[in-house]
């Protein structure tokens, strides 16, 4: 996109920038992400880099529309809005280990730029002072910095631009240069890059981010910029710009994507195995064990039930987006058995790792990011405690709010760690999977795309646990904050599968998620909406999930043991309100069947028992029960003496749900 070349860089050069800067990363996304094999190779260091420039973009591009829209303000934003906006926005959407470090680089950056809030613009000696400050918070910010990574392509730049003399543009040269040979340098400084014949990923990243602001001011992309190149040799032999090639994508092949297989463990809160759906109890025993590796799977009525217009639609083939992310499980974390066996070995695989992973063992099975309000007492508080938790350990940010990244196997540990620091949201877990470069010692094949995968909208943390084990990429949706179908586009992203189930477990998010369905399929995703109402129905869906199948037979089926199961909830009434039952007064205890208030009481164990007998009088074989974190202790115990004495052949298996608004979930099949 033509434009007019920067001379300084003021609040519209950096408006340019961030607009260069996010076309760069959109057209290396996919090289980038294919030679994303440190610190682990699960191709989405790209991907991530450019999701964290676009919020980035974001918060710039509002800015500027809050100048044109309010009479009140005059001309156009100072340079000091514009940064400050710039380094909140790459803050708030930073993603993946690469995607946070580039956050505090452009936070480095603005606290020199906007040191002075009322200068209009910078020349060439301020933007190497920033570029400086970049670099040096960079590796303030990460635990254990290793060379031969974007720490030491950003520190290169910063040295070049210290020994330029002239303008931004000639700096902005300056730094791009010496970040290009930083990179060349790469494969010499760690050996995983060195066998895989690639450089660093988020290197690389960095080298497109420089090439654009080079652009800013030029009015032209560097030289050589296109073709970056990496060779087969070592060391020296990695030359940049010298030839037409891109980035060796290494070998293809497959990677766990977090199913195992089409028999995915499910487990109780309390770590018990889950009792096979379907399986009749003998001899007054409710519950019968499933062995390791295995899901119970629910006996269901294949026709009576089904939803309608279930979504069948078809795409082609998806886009290259990265891993699956998965929301919080504080404190009960799914560790998968590379990890649970003991051989996981944390350290050494990151920017901020003890060293180069040259390793042969295991590592953290866990990626867990969120955003923190805390201040900087507890947050230095927080380094530690999450430095001996596990490892690649990056805390961003400041004056209040902070960007936490960390590698760990107890990823309920590190949230909990965030929860006693100050508040932590918007709370993300990536599952590294089973065989990745942790346990390949980084000669890992790059990972192909999942045949099929399920995202699905849960309202606690323990039923996101519950969801990840079985296999799903679940999207946390606390109380009052349903996810954007953004959210769910990403979600569906990130699960990386060709075909994808999506399960919005709330009647009230079928709106957004056919949205999201819609926005995913133009990109050659082929997406199935079941209309799911609520998680116990996606769990019934979940259990029959075979992605062996054909996709339209599985989606059948999946919608087929949703629609087989009532959904009930018992809620607390927040407000004097009509219902279907009669008025309810705050206070009251809230008794629903199917979306509607069904009993109107005052004690929440005997309103759930009410609820409970009206549900299994219609019929059913199993009752799934799933409690909030503010249920009564004895509930769980008393519901399922009930069934047991009450009901023959029906069994009762349940969950620990966490903050998920309702006290209560339970859904009959």
């Amino acid at each position: 996109m033509a434009h007019v070349p920067q001379t300084f860089l003021d609040a519209l050069a950096v408006r340019t920038w961030c607009g260069l800067a996010l076309e760069s990363l959109g057209r290396a996304r996919e090289e980038i992400d294919a030679i994303n094999v440190y610190p682990v190779a699960d191709g989405d260091t790209g991907t991530n880099l450019y999701l964290t420039v676009e919020s980035a973009v974001a918060a710039v591009e509002a800015v500027f529309a809050g100048h044109e829209v309010e009479p009140a303000r005059t001309g156009s934003p100072s340079l000091a809005d514009a940064v400050r906006a710039m380094a909140h926005g790459a803050l708030i959407g930073a993603r993946g280990n690469s995607g946070t470090i580039l956050a505090q680089l452009l936070r480095g950056m603005a606290q020199v730029l906007a040191a002075d809030g009322e200068t209009a613009h910078t020349d060439g000696p301020g933007l190497r002072l920033a570029l400086r400050r970049a670099a040096d918070s960079a590796r303030e910010a990460v635990a254990h910095p290793v060379e031969g990574t974007v720490l030491s392509v950003a520190s290169a730049a910063a040295d070049a631009a210290t020994g330029a003399e002239g303008d931004c543009g000639t700096v902005a040269q300056a730094a791009y240069e010496g970040a290009r040979a930083a990179l060349a340098a790469t494969p010499g400084q760690l050996a995983v890059l060195e066998r895989a014949g690639v450089v660093d990923a988020g290197g690389r990243g960095l080298v497109a981010v420089l090439a654009a602001l080079v652009e800013t001011f030029t009015g032209e992309a560097p030289r050589g910029v296109g073709a970056l190149a990496t060779g087969s040799g070592s060391g020296s032999g990695f030359g940049l710009g010298s030839g037409s090639g891109t980035y060796a994508r290494g070998r293809q092949g497959p990677r766990d994507g977090g199913f195992g297989g089409t028999h995915a463990r499910v487990e109780t809160a309390e770590g018990g195995a889950a009792r096979t759906r379907g399986e009749s109890a003998e001899g007054g025993t409710p519950h019968a064990r499933v062995e390791p590796g295995e899901i119970g799977v629910p006996l269901m009525d294949s026709g009576a039930g089904a939803f309608p217009g279930t979504d069948l639609e078809r795409g082609a083939s998806p886009r290259d987006d990265g891993s699956p992310l998965v929301s919080p499980v504080p404190g009960e974390t799914a560790v998968p058995a590379h990890a649970r066996d003991g051989s996981a070995v944390p350290g050494g695989l990151d920017d901020c790792a003890d060293g180069p992973a040259d390793h042969g063992g295991g590592g953290p099975a866990f990626e867990v990011i969120y955003l923190l309000e805390a201040d900087d007492a507890a947050v230095a508080r927080l380094r530690a405690r999450l430095d001996a938790l596990g490892d690649s350990l990056v805390v961003v940010g400041g004056d209040g709010l902070w960007n936490v990244h960390v590698h760990v196997d107890d990823a309920g540990a590190a949230v909990e760690a965030g929860v006693e620091a100050g508040r932590p949201y918007r709370i993300r877990i990536t599952h590294f999977g089973l065989g990745d470069v942790h346990t390949t010692g980084g000669e890992r094949p790059m990972r192909e795309r999942v045949q099929r995968a399920v995202v699905a909208v849960v309202p606690g943390e323990g039923l996101a646990g519950l969801y990840t084990e079985a296999g799903a990429t679940a999207v946390l949706a606390r109380p009052g904050e349903p996810p954007a179908s953004g959210e769910l586009v990403d979600a569906v992203r990130r699960a990386h599968a060709r075909e994808v189930v999506l399960l919005p477990n709330d009647p009230e998010l079928r709106h957004t998620a056919a949205a999201a369905a819609e926005q995913a399929r133009a990109e050659g995703i082929r997406v199935a909406l079941i209309p799911t109402r609520s998680a116990v129905q996606g769990i019934a869906a979940l259990a029959v999930h075979e992605p062996e199948r054909r996709f339209d037979e599985d989606v059948v089926s999946m919608t087929s043991a949703a629609g087989a199961t009532r959904y009930g909830e018992v809620v607390v009434a927040e407000r004097q309100s009509w219902t279907m039952a009669g008025i309810c007064q705050a206070g009251d205890v809230l008794g629903l069947i199917d979306g509607d208030v069904a009993v109107i009481g005052s004690d929440v164990t005997a309103t759930a028992q009410t609820v409970l007998d009206r549900m299994i009088a219609a019929g059913g074989e199993l009752v799934t029960i799933v409690l909030g974190d503010e249920a009564p202790e004895a509930i769980a115990e008393h519901l399922e003496a009930r069934v047991r004495e009450s009901y023959l052949a029906v069994d009762t298996v349940v969950y620990r749900g966490g903050r998920q608004g309702a006290l209560l979930l339970i859904g009959v099949e």
